[in-house]
């Protein structure tokens, strides 16, 4: 396995954080929404200059003021219906006038919404939004269509429980009896029906993790290649080893035959050869006492099969010697049959003049004692 191979899964662990999915990979993507909670209104004529003027120009109500239902969806856009309700109190700045009276605030609004998370990635419990929206406010006894445009963020306890914090700026959509406002928010909400999916890090992290699978697979298949072709090279190597002392063994066997039969052959070639008298296929006293030999080494050895092969000197005709020469080679196997070795183990076969051990052919003076040398039988081991 290559280095680069183990240097590439060793950064892949490093990046990522778990080696599966856990909770905190996953995000909720698709709900509804209740909340109910409390709101307050800056309508005080420069509440965008000062933003926190709590004493003079908020107007709070701390009961269950406001009310939303909405929809978010798996692509982080929500859509939301607010209810809310308010008082504007006594000695308030509104329009930049202070209030000798308390006046009722109605709001009904409409708006959607993106999930910053969709961009920022999943940041734990945070959950920040921004919108946009229309409604229509009656406020200080002027009734107007408002813009809208929200900011604000949702803690989340669990999958369901949450707290919304929100700010609101509304732009009176008709200037000639209403004035812009602030309003702020905070409230409980709840989830159901929620949807959940990978964050954008999980989703990271499974690609890590996917890739880490897809390395680790191939790195247990090179592995398992590699055993495999460990076990078939020890397989074939061991054949071969087994082939070759096999093939040692059956050579050594086979040499040891061999040798045997050599000296047995070379034993019986030490006897000499039957040597037959001229024109005849008679043995002699000396022919027999060779055979006995030969019967005594055939008896010590019952595995071997002799064959007696009988031939003739050049003088006659060729006809008249190959029968001649079937005469001798059978009187030579009845013998060593009658001294009791089976028939099946002694074959014979005849030549005539075709074999001669010397220069004695036809046409060709020689004195008698190389003549009889080609007058013989001869004896070869053929099975051992």
């Amino acid at each position: 396995m290559r280095i680069s191979t183990f240097l590439f899964i060793f950064v892949l662990q490093l990046h990522a954080q778990e080696r599966s999915l856990v909770r905190k990979d996953s995000i909720v993507q698709s709900y509804w929404l209740v909340g109910l909670g409390m709101n307050i209104v800056d309508d005080s004529g420069d509440e965008f200059r000062e933003l926190f003027d709590i004493r003079d120009a908020w107007n709070i109500a701390p009961y269950p003021s406001r009310i939303n239902v909405g929809r978010y969806l798996n692509s982080g856009v929500g859509f939301e219906m607010i209810g809310s309700y308010n008082v504007y109190r006594r000695e308030k700045v509104v329009d930049e006038i202070e209030l000798v009276d308390n006046v009722g605030y109605f709001a009904v609004d409409f708006r959607a919404s993106y999930d910053l998370n969709m961009i920022l990635g999943e940041t734990g419990f945070f959950d920040p939004y921004v919108g946009i929206g229309a409604g229509y406010t009656d406020a200080n006894n002027q009734g107007r269509g408002t813009y809208n445009a929200v900011v604000g963020f949702r803690t989340w306890f669990s999958d369901h429980w949450g707290l919304d914090f929100n700010s609101s700026g509304k732009w009176a959509m008709s200037t000639e009896n209403a004035t812009n406002h602030i309003q702020h928010a905070l409230g409980v909400s709840y989830r159901f029906e929620v949807e959940k999916g990978l964050s954008r890090k999980g989703e990271e992290k499974l690609a890590l993790l996917e890739e880490m699978e897809k390395e680790q697979q191939k790195m247990q298949d090179s592995i398992a290649k590699a055993d495999e072709e460990a076990r078939l090279l020890a397989e074939r190597l061991q054949k071969e080893k087994e082939a070759t002392e096999t093939a040692a063994a059956e050579k050594a066997k086979k040499d040891a035959e061999e040798t045997r039969r050599a000296k047995l052959q070379n034993k019986i070639n030490n006897l000499g050869n039957v040597y037959f008298k001229l024109n005849s296929s008679y043995l002699t006293l000396k022919d027999k006492e060779l055979l006995d030999q030969l019967v005594a080494i055939m008896v010590s050895e019952p595995n071997i099969t002799i064959k007696v092969a009988a031939h003739t000197d050049s003088r006659g005709t060729d006809r008249y010697n190959q029968w001649l020469s079937e005469r001798r080679a059978e009187s030579t196997v009845e013998y060593v049959v009658s001294k009791g070795i089976s028939a099946e183990r002694i074959s014979h076969a005849a030549f005539g003049e075709t074999q001669l051990v010397n220069e004695c052919a036809d046409g060709v003076y020689c004195a008698e004692d190389k003549h009889s040398k080609n007058r013989r039988s001869e004896f070869k081991i053929i099975e051992f």
